[in-house]
């Protein structure tokens, strides 16, 4: 009797998160239809973290790349994006190759932008401050006319101009001042 509460219990735990968390995508997706928000999304998933010593930029297969998974997981972002009739004035990313990849697989057209690029770790963590400025003078420039700007870049940037710690592929939708207004998980 115990083990039969104890798994009732449990289930019915899981039951509301899992209710929490659709009704929160839910919402996010609804803010993002509105328009005029920058959308925020971290490149999907690429196995390992940072990128090998001596990577080019100009090179992909000098760097980590999209797993297969990844490659699926932008996809199914595109498509969410078009299930969920969000408008999109343009589709902005890293030089970095899985963010070109993602916003490529997701999105179709897309310019770099390097303000966008990773910071994670040297030489490019002093870029940091440069770039925030990059992206934020561009940000309260944007007139997206009721349509969205979405940016396809790393975690490192996400989380210094939100403080939002996404996952591979994780969207975060925030104002033009950069406040988290819902996130959406799409593995």
């Amino acid at each position: 009797m115990k083990k039969q509460i104890i798994s009732l219990s449990l289930k019915l735990f899981l039951f509301f998160i899992i209710s929490f968390q659709l009704s929160a995508s839910e919402q996010a997706w609804k803010t993002a239809q509105d328009g005029d928000k920058i959308i925020f999304i971290r490149h999907s998933l690429a196995p390992g973290g940072g990128d090998p010593a001596g990577f080019k930029i100009d090179n992909c297969k000098t760097q980590r790349n999209l797993s297969r998974k990844g490659i699926d997981q932008s996809k199914k972002i595109g498509k969410l994006f078009k299930k969920n009739k969000v408008p999109v004035d343009q589709v902005l990313s890293s030089q970095w190759c899985r963010c070109k990849d993602t916003a490529k697989y997701a999105f179709r057209d897309f310019k770099e932008f390097t303000a966008l690029n990773s910071t994670f770790q040297s030489p490019y963590d002093k870029n940091e401050g440069k770039q925030l400025n990059e992206l934020y003078d561009y940000v309260s420039k944007w007139d997206g006319k009721g349509k969205n700007l979405v940016l396809v870049t790393h975690y490192s940037i996400i989380t210094a101009a939100t403080n939002a710690v996404p996952s591979s592929g994780e969207i975060v939708i925030t104002n033009k001042d950069f406040d988290v207004l819902g996130t959406i998980q799409t593995d």
